[in-house]
């Protein structure tokens, strides 16, 4: 197993991985800006390097630091994360040229999963099912509207490279769609540096749901069976759960195959997310897969008891996978909260000193977190702070444990979108799951 790994990454999921690296009796080196000193992942790691200043392209993006500090460590692998570096082919490759691990698919499998029209023409070869829809990146606004057309609105406009809803316009006619088109476009040129779009049918009032897989290197494939990740607000996720509401055995094994067979498709290698949506007649639609560990990993763990970080570390080490398919069982019910440093109302960010701060405990109760008190939460980085994961033998018994859970948290100092949480594990539809990727925007409006 590798000696030492460098996790090129902060926060939460930079304390997650060293976390397993100790347990797997492996040394870790953590890198950090300026004003990421005090953090908890560079305190807890066995040895740390200052990798830039504060702005993500001159540290936590800076290859040629995050290079120079893993050859200074002798460090035999980098872990990326999720965000910044993770899903970056470049950077997986100069790893690669450096003699240095990358924890993480090849760069090839990067880039055909990483682009959402080549994804689609991979899974499509495969039987996977897609939504009507281009299948090569269109240029000219008339084009758009013939293609469109077509389709038949409403349709959707996306950007081939990155997500988090950049890029991303819903049309409902053709007079919307000229300057939707030129939005989209900018946004992905501004988010990605690349402007390309592609156009698919667009699914209304679906449910995301994910399935999450294993790899290693000598093609086996697993999966774990599906998060459902529908609450979430401008694309950004909020709340996820595993299982999913709207999942039969049969949708899941479905849905795990077409995953499966996806994954083999790119010769797929590490852990990684193939991403759905499944309408109203429980059809389900491959939209993307994220080629790396996501933030949503921890409600798989719970209801499986798989360390998704340990399996990761050992495929890029070369190990065979533990598990075969029939070794997965569901067990349970597993819910996370996002804990972010905003205004619950306006959704704003709130960075400041934590002036004081208690996270929740007892059975079932987890923490993914870096913060402490007398912390004060940066300007310069994503607002996450915390994940807050319950399990529990049922969904009913879960929400009640979360909601308890959230009444133990406390935060103060900043404003965190723990009052909005609460609200939505009192809500009638979350409880009895009625949901769908529109349940915020039907909330804030009540």
């Amino acid at each position: 197993m590798f000696h030492k790994i460098l996790i090129a990454n902060r926060g939460e999921i930079a304390l997650r991985i060293i976390r397993t690296c100790k347990e797997m009796g492996i040394k870790t080196v953590a890198v950090y800006s300026t004003a990421d000193s005090e953090s908890l992942h560079v305190k807890l790691a066995d040895e740390s390097v200052c990798i830039g200043p504060p702005p993500s392209l001159s540290s936590y993006l800076n290859i040629n630091a995050i290079i120079s500090a893993a050859e200074l460590t002798d460090a035999e692998a980098i872990h990326p994360g999720y965000g910044f570096l993770s899903e970056n082919p470049i950077f997986a490759e100069i790893c690669e040229k450096c003699g240095i691990t990358f924890i993480g698919p090849t760069a090839e499998s990067m880039r055909i999963m990483g682009d959402k029209i080549s994804a689609r023409q991979a899974v499509i070869k495969v039987g996977v099912p897609i939504l009507p829809g281009t299948k090569e990146g269109v240029h000219d606004v008339n084009e758009a509207i013939r293609v469109a057309k077509e389709i038949g609105f409403p349709v959707i406009i996306k950007a081939t490279a990155g997500g988090g809803g950049r890029g991303m316009k819903i049309v409902h006619s053709p007079a919307a769609l000229p300057n939707a088109f030129a939005t989209a476009r900018a946004e992905a040129q501004s988010g990605f540096g690349n402007p390309e779009v592609y156009i698919e049918r667009y699914c209304e009032s679906p449910r995301h749901v994910e399935i999450q897989i294993l790899a290693d290197k000598h093609g086996n494939v697993v999966h774990l069976g599906e998060r459902d990740c529908s609450i979430q607000r401008r694309h950004q996720k909020v709340i996820e759960e595993a299982p999913s509401t709207v999942t039969t055995p049969e949708l899941r094994k479905a849905m795990g195959e077409a995953a499966v067979a996806a994954a083999k498709a790119v010769n797929y290698c590490s852990v990684g997310t193939m991403e759905f949506l499944v309408d109203k007649n429980n059809n389900f639609f491959f939209m993307e897969m994220n080629t790396r560990v996501q933030v949503e990993h921890p409600v798989t763990e719970m209801v499986t008891g798989v360390d998704v970080v340990k399996e990761q570390i050992r495929s890029a080490y070369g190990l065979k996978l533990r598990y075969t398919q029939d070794d997965i069982k569901i067990k349970g019910h597993s819910i996370e909260c996002r804990i972010n440093a905003e205004d619950s109302v306006k959704f704003t960010p709130c960075p400041g000193k934590i002036t004081d701060h208690h996270t929740p405990g007892g059975l079932g109760v987890r923490v993914d977190s870096f913060v402490y008190t007398n912390y004060s939460v940066l300007p310069h980085y994503d607002s996450l702070i915390a994940k807050l994961i319950v399990h529990a033998d049922t969904r009913e018994e879960a929400i009640k444990r979360m909601a308890r859970a959230l009444d133990e948290y406390i935060v103060e100092g900043i404003k965190t979108t723990i009052p909005f949480h609460k609200r939505i594990m009192a809500n009638k539809d979350f409880i009895e799951g009625n949901i769908d990727t529109g349940f915020i925007e039907r909330l804030v409006l009540e």
